[in-house]
């Protein structure tokens, strides 16, 4: 699921969403629908793995399982 930047033509919030092409992203201020997709920054490699071992615990704690790997989904659910 890829990372898009969007920014609310209704109440010009600026944020982050993870969509699926099969999703019609909405605004976390408002609901408005009417979004203009932004250029998003890309993440270069994460050097340290005590970093990205945080984060994914944060993603996880928050209910995105999509940034694991299959191995690491095994891992968890067993």
């Amino acid at each position: 699921m890829p990372l898009y930047a969007y920014n609310c033509q209704d109440c010009n919030a600026e944020f982050e969403l993870l969509v699926r092409s099969s999703d019609i992203p909405a605004c976390p201020s408002c609901g408005s629908e009417k979004l203009q997709q932004q250029v998003a920054k890309i993440c270069s490699e994460i050097k340290y793995p005590a970093i990205a071992r945080s984060w994914r615990k944060a993603a996880a704690a928050s209910g995105d399982l999509s940034n694991f790997s299959q191995q690491e989904l095994k891992t968890k659910k067993g």
